[in-house]
């Protein structure tokens, strides 16, 4: 951190604009969200080398890209060659770069099934200016990854830039309650399978009844600034009988592991290790010391929130569900989310602790809140609708303020972060679609605000 940044400042934002991405992008509802604007998306959003980068479905269903100078409204837009082949909005596009090659690697269309990949040319993100903005810059559409198959059950891709220059690419094999999560690394040579690092096994007992398969839900997946890997997770159980009611959500507590050797080896909290990526022993349900919040199905917890990391390498990360103030079970966790569901801001301290701070704003809403970390540590919480709270550090992430209702931004609910920009520029920058009915498209944005200094 800079001698500027060890000042002490209040987290604020001040709004800078909207610029249009696509004024007529695809618009359907599936799993109460919107394909061009799930939260988990990563990157749907980001900023390199002097440029933001966009990622979206436009009416015709072509998958899109885009790339502007920050902080000016023009947006320089071209078609990737695929098409969205079935209304699932859980079939986003996700972005990544390698940092040694300069390529932008863009995942897309994939939803426990198949997936397709693009890449661009070596330098196009190093030398912006002198690389040319059209199609020809970017290879065939492919079914692999450059003729690494992966699995036929393909979900949830997340690109991460690993602190060498290289790309990860971590995925769900497997299907919802029935799944493993897998990674693969991108280098000199090309694509590597590493091997799956969750297991879906083992039995799980809840007050209710007993599940023995499950899939981990990532929160996200992250280096920090001293090079170690963190995850924060939920489970979601396949069999309903751990629930207390029909009409819930077979999810439960918030689990935390890392990694300090690239994604080989995962260790608990304590410090243990907990499961080999590629071995016998993944990390399971029954592992030891992985919980760091305990919560049992029937609170309508939501998988896939959000997680950052501080500059002092700590994780933080945004759970939402549905407080036992509000009684003890959930029994349709989409009305009981958007009528008492509540935002909660998960951190470990420097002492090694955990601590959990409700945020005082009503969701009203079934989806998800995005987590950025400011240069000063301040945390900020993008509710549903474009809505943004934020806590400072000197509070101790305890003072959480609605700054910003989202007011005039129409926005449909969840939205997509860039996760670069709020350090490096002091820009807290998102993307989200205006509310629309049916399958009629809607204009598309990406929204700024300034951040402290």
């Amino acid at each position: 951190m800079t001698a500027a940044a060890s000042r002490p400042a209040a987290p604020r934002i001040t709004p800078l604009g909207r610029t249009l991405l696509d004024p007529r992008a695809l618009y359907f509802v599936s799993y109460d969200g919107l394909v061009n604007n799930n939260s988990f998306q990563k990157n749907g959003l980001f900023t390199y080398g002097g440029r933001q980068y966009a990622a979206w479905y436009s009416a015709d269903r072509s998958a899109t890209v885009a790339r502007r100078t920050p902080g000016t409204g023009h947006w320089s837009a071209l078609a990737l060659g695929h098409r969205l082949k079935s209304d699932d909005s859980h079939n986003v596009i996700s972005m990544g770069f390698s940092r040694a090659d300069g390529r932008l690697h863009v995942v897309m269309d994939a939803h426990s099934d198949g997936f397709s990949y693009v890449k661009s040319v070596a330098g196009l993100l190093d030398r912006p200016a002198a690389m040319p903005w059209t199609p020809s810059v970017f290879g065939p559409v492919r079914t692999s990854l450059d003729g690494l198959a992966l699995t036929a059950r393909f979900t949830y891709p997340q690109f991460i830039a690993t602190p060498e220059g290289g790309l990860q690419l971590c995925y769900r094999a497997g299907i919802s309650g029935d799944g493993r999560n897998a990674l693969a690394e991108y280098g000199r040579s090309g694509w590597t399978a590493l091997g799956e690092w969750t297991g879906s096994t083992g039995t799980y007992t809840s007050a209710h009844g007993s599940s023995t398969a499950r899939n981990m839900y990532l929160h996200g997946i992250d280096y920090d600034v001293h090079g170690r890997l963190h995850a924060l997770f939920t489970w979601r159980e396949q069999n309903a009988a751990v629930m207390c009611g029909g009409g819930a959500l077979t999810n439960h507590d918030t689990g935390y592991v890392r990694s300090d050797d690239r994604g080989r080896t995962w260790r608990n909290d304590a410090g243990a290790v907990v499961g080999t990526t590629g071995g016998r022993d993944t990390v399971a349900v029954t592992g030891p010391g992985l919980v760091v919040d305990r919560l049992g199905p029937g609170h309508a917890l939501m998988n896939q929130e959000s997680q950052a990391t501080d500059s002092a390498g700590l994780p933080h990360a945004i759970i939402s569900y549905v407080p036992g103030r509000f009684g003890q079970c959930t029994t349709d966790y989409a009305a009981d989310r958007v009528a008492h569901g509540r935002a909660f801001h998960l951190r470990k301290n420097a002492s090694g602790s955990w601590h959990k701070t409700e945020i005082p704003v009503p969701l009203n809403s079934s989806q998800r809140t995005g987590l950025v970390l400011d240069r000063y540590d301040n945390a900020y919480a993008v509710l549903p609708f474009g809505r943004v709270a934020a806590a400072s550090k000197a509070s101790g992430h305890t003072d959480w303020t609605l700054l910003y209702d989202g007011g005039g931004l129409n926005a449909f609910g969840e939205v997509v972060i860039d996760g670069t920009r709020a350090r490096s520029d002091g820009v807290l920058s998102f993307m989200y679609q205006e509310k629309s009915t049916g399958t009629t498209p809607s204009p598309l944005y990406v929204a700024d605000f300034a951040l402290p200094a």
